[in-house]
């Protein structure tokens, strides 16, 4: 370890200064630290394996490959723990309100423990939806060199020669209960649709995140579409920590790569590649982590130049084990890169920028794939996340619009103040094509903790209902759905908002074209709904649902709790 690195780590440098430092040096030769290795940068190590989800649960080997590549690059490697809820598991259960909160618990693990431990960098390894933005955030609070690690994707499942997924798993419901499937075909695909570990396999949110991420400059090149149980999974992990001291020797840290031009690629990717709509809430708070000016109205400035280049699920054909064969995110990227839709000048990890990284990659995909399109022979010729105004949404809600053979609808109110009613409802055969469903009470406050909707969502389209009814929400939905639905309606009910004054049979229209939500009830009408109203006493009085609701922003600022 040369003097310059020495004087960098200033953190590691800390622990020896002075008499007073003693005890502090005392408690590292409890863990077998040897007088040189105080010298050396102080690595965390963020590991979010557990075996609450396949998701995390395969993540303990890439952790464990970033320590030893630590360790044999010359650093110490420090390893803590972070949590994950489930999305997929919590589905449609109370459960599901704390995924959103576990995305500030993550991102609170991360800061207290590389600034209380006074780390020098970090390698954050995760795998569940709100592991990606939650990491983010802390990685950006924290501010030290870092590095993501992806936990990868799964494999498909397969059950009568059709490709399989956990969204597979919930319009089965909605197929078996429309009386399409039978219970057999149900149970089988129930249990065939995960068939080991790693995260969604379609460009849901997961993988969403880990495609903008790599985008951005804060993970590797092609590692943001790996299986986790491919052995290049490992290799990658290993690589980045190598990276990562790189990046220490260097003092390169998060907020030097993520300016608002990074965003601008990141989110260039998520429509490129037909992101979840998660992404949008997720990276206005990143962008809140990292101190840049980025508002909800910039992901609409950059959806109209930007096309959807690849067909992927959950409104398209392939999964992301399929794009990282037709050449992954880079690909994807020199395409953009190629057409003026990047900045090429933006900083990575890797100390290269981004167009030094993509300098070897073909300017157009490979002829024998058509995951990825060329840029003339687009998906679509805009991208897919829309941000929809009106007297509904006044601060914005977003909706996924390509895959609908008709982006507009006008419709009667079908009103629910909770999920499990809604779902109910489409399953015992009470929504009919032209409804408007209304979930509301459901937003950051509301939930609280803005849940997704996958199951009403994906019951809809089990009974061949996606294209003909419209559903709005002021919570969320999964990565994994798709039909004519808008999700963080903003202001939220709890919040006083305008959707909360909907009346049962009351007229909307939803207009993806015009990008406009709308109750069509006049203002004095409306101004007479509002007298009198107080918002419902919190389902929460206590604990971290508490603490969320009393401190979460709007969904239009990416639900944060400190945009004080």
């Amino acid at each position: 370890m040369d003097t310059k690195t020495i004087k960098i780590n200033r953190r590691s440098a800390n622990i020896t200064e002075g008499k007073s430092r003693a005890p502090n040096r005392s408690m590292y030769y409890g863990m077998g630290y040897e007088e040189s290795d105080f010298g050396k940068p102080m690595i965390g190590v963020a590991n979010g394996h557990s075996t609450i989800t396949p998701c995390n649960s395969g993540l303990q080997k890439l952790s464990d490959a970033a320590v030893a590549a630590i360790e044999a690059a010359g650093g110490n490697a420090q390893i803590f723990g972070t949590p994950t809820i489930s999305d997929g598991m919590a589905m449609g259960t109370e459960g599901m309100k704390y995924s959103l909160v576990s995305r500030e618990v993550i991102s609170d693990c991360i800061e207290t423990c590389v600034q209380g431990q006074w780390m020098d960098g970090v390698v954050v390894v995760g795998g569940c939806d709100k592991n990606m933005p939650g990491g983010m955030m802390g990685m950006l609070r924290a501010n030290v060199p870092a590095i993501y690690v992806y936990g990868g994707t799964i494999l498909p499942g397969y059950y009568k020669d059709q490709e399989l997924n956990i969204v597979s798993v919930f319009e089965a419901v909605g197929q078996n209960a429309a009386g399409n499937m039978s219970d057999e075909d149900l149970k089988q695909i129930e249990q065939r649709a995960i068939p080991g570990t790693g995260s969604c396999g379609g460009m849901y949110t997961a993988n969403t995140m880990s495609s903008a991420f790599e985008a951005l400059g804060l993970s590797l090149p092609y590692s943001s579409t790996m299986a986790n149980p491919h052995d290049e999974k490992m290799n990658s992990a290993q690589e980045s920590a190598r990276v990562l001291i790189e990046a220490v020797k260097k003092d390169i840290k998060p907020r030097d790569i993520v300016t608002k031009e990074a965003l601008e690629n990141a989110v260039a990717v998520i429509m490129a590649t037909g992101g979840s709509t998660n992404a949008v809430l997720h990276f206005l708070a990143i962008a809140h982590a990292a101190g840049v000016d980025w508002t909800i109205d910039d992901f609409e400035r950059v959806r109209r130049k930007v096309p959807v280049l690849c067909d992927l699920k959950p409104s398209g054909k392939y999964l992301a084990v399929d794009l990282h064969k037709a050449g992954g995110i880079p690909q994807v990227m020199k395409i953009l890169l190629k057409a003026g839709l990047l900045h090429g000048d933006c900083l990575t990890i890797t100390g290269k920028t981004i167009a030094e990284t993509l300098k070897d990659i073909p300017d157009a995909p490979r002829a024998d794939q058509d995951v990825i399109r060329p840029i003339d022979k687009p998906m679509y010729a805009e991208g897919h996340l829309a941000i929809l105004k009106g007297n509904l949404s006044p601060e914005g809600a977003v909706a996924k619009i390509t895959g609908l053979k008709n982006p507009v609808i006008t419709g009667p109110a079908r009103v629910f103040d909770d999920e499990q009613s809604a779902l109910k409802a489409i399953l015992d055969g009470k929504i009919v094509a032209g409804d408007v469903m209304v979930l509301r009470y459901l937003g950051p406050k509301g939930g609280p903790g803005m849940p997704e909707m996958l199951a009403p969502t994906g019951a809809l389209i089990g009974a061949g209902l996606g294209e003909s009814v419209g559903l709005i929400t002021d919570g969320r939905f999964s990565g994994g759905t798709w039909g004519m639905v808008v999700g963080h309606v903003a202001p939220e009910a709890a919040a006083g908002g305008n959707i909360a004054f909907v009346h049962e049979g009351d007229s909307i229209t939803i207009d993806a074209r015009q990008l406009l939500l709308q109750l069509n009830v006049d203002d004095a009408e409306l101004a007479k709904r509002k007298v009198g109203w107080k918002a419902p006493l919190p389902r929460y009085v206590r604990g971290v649902q508490a603490k969320f609701a009393f401190n979460a922003s709007s969904a239009s600022k990416g639900a944060v709790l400190d945009d004080f």
